[in-house]
């Protein structure tokens, strides 16, 4: 029985914005599948892995019965892919098969019954809610989360810590060596929550979240966070856990301070790290009156050293870093120019954005 008639693209894109969260391999083998309901004209789809839940409707209308299925996301997927654009795609449903048809291409799959796919429980307990831009939001992740840690012991370090306070929404990712965070202001206030985000959840938003002023509603509730954009719902499970004082680690009386150009210290920074020891990474500021030396070496004795002038007439500080470290920052911050701020050898340093009180991030050093 024929249940659906519709272009490639109008299958595959949100096929794609459900698909991240599927894992190859898992208990339960319907997680491998994707759910695909036609209720009206509103085709939807949706994954999880029973911590996150993806939902994408497709934005055309679609005629043809309404009907329920499931069937392998990966190998769908990868039909719609193979097929060429602005084919006609025909979707056969019988006894438990589901027929892809696509010019003289035919593809017979698998499909389990809808019934058995297990959906994440809602909750509706809001504790906050608000709406801003995609672009802003984006914006604000991108300067954190790629200090989130990658599985650490300390579970709750492996995500994203976001807080609601006042009209401030803050963003916070530490993996216990550096710190970022950023903050923005919104026009209304908002009652205090805080929750931590799983790692995925956030990889998998920041993919699907556009580049545009198109608003995301997100709310928090006690054990979830709901977030709507584009067609999209994401439902994600909170990280249960405490979340480091990350006041406490922000160095206030850092006195060797300096401004910089992030392009020029990013190049310089590429440069020496092609002889960095591809182990521990390490790179020596050595920060004199005047001009900043950039110093790496590796176990083969090789050395690299690149030297910048900065306006800097205070005492001299040589100080060691993991190279990568400060790489990250450079890369997620789209600003020309950034402050740094340096106590001795053992006391963290601290970047910041001049005339900017919304960003800061804080990298502990290392021995070299």
């Amino acid at each position: 029985m024929q249940i659906l008639q519709a272009d490639r693209d109008a299958l595959l894109k949100p096929l794609q914005a459900v698909t991240g969260i599927v894992e190859r391999r898992h208990t339960l083998p319907i997680l491998a599948n994707v759910l695909i309901e036609k209720a009206g004209d509103t085709l939807t789809f949706l994954a999880t892995d029973l911590e996150i839940q993806i939902t994408h409707a497709s934005p055309e209308p679609i005629a043809g019965p309404d009907f329920r299925l499931t069937t392998s996301a990966k190998k769908f997927s990868d039909i719609l892919r193979a097929i060429p654009d602005r084919t006609t795609v025909t979707l056969d449903h019988e006894d438990g098969r589901l027929t892809v048809k696509a010019g003289k291409s035919r593809f017979n799959l698998q499909s389990l019954p809808a019934d058995d796919f297990p959906l994440l429980t809602q909750s509706h307990d809001a504790q906050a809610g608000f709406a801003l831009p995609q672009r802003d939001f984006k914006a604000l992740l991108s300067q954190v989360q790629y200090a989130m840690a990658v599985q650490d012991i300390r579970y709750y370090l492996n995500g994203l810590l976001l807080v609601t306070d006042g009209n401030q929404v803050k963003l916070v990712a530490t993996d216990g060596h550096r710190l970022a965070f950023a903050q923005m202001t919104l026009d209304t206030p908002l009652p205090a929550a805080e929750v931590i985000l799983p790692r995925k959840t956030i990889t998998e938003l920041y993919k699907l979240l556009a580049d545009s002023d198109d608003t995301i509603d997100i709310t928090l509730m006690n054990n979830q966070v709901r977030f709507a954009f584009g067609g999209s719902v994401i439902v994600s499970k909170v990280v249960d856990g405490k979340f480091p004082d990350y006041n406490r680690v922000i160095p206030l009386d850092n006195d060797k301070l300096f401004l910089i150009g992030r392009q020029a210290l990013q190049q310089a920074l590429a440069r020496a790290a092609i002889l960095a020891n591809e182990k521990f990474r390490g790179v020596r500021l050595a920060i004199e009156a005047g001009r900043l030396r950039i110093q790496c070496n590796n176990s083969e004795q090789e050395e690299a050293e690149e030297e910048l002038e900065i306006a800097y007439g205070g005492s001299g500080l040589e100080i060691g870093f993991n190279i990568t470290y400060l790489q990250d920052v450079l890369a997620a911050l789209h600003v020309d120019t950034l402050q740094l701020a340096f106590g001795d050898a053992n006391r963290s340093a601290l970047v910041t954005i001049p005339d900017n009180p919304n960003f800061k991030y804080i990298v502990m050093p290392m021995r070299i």
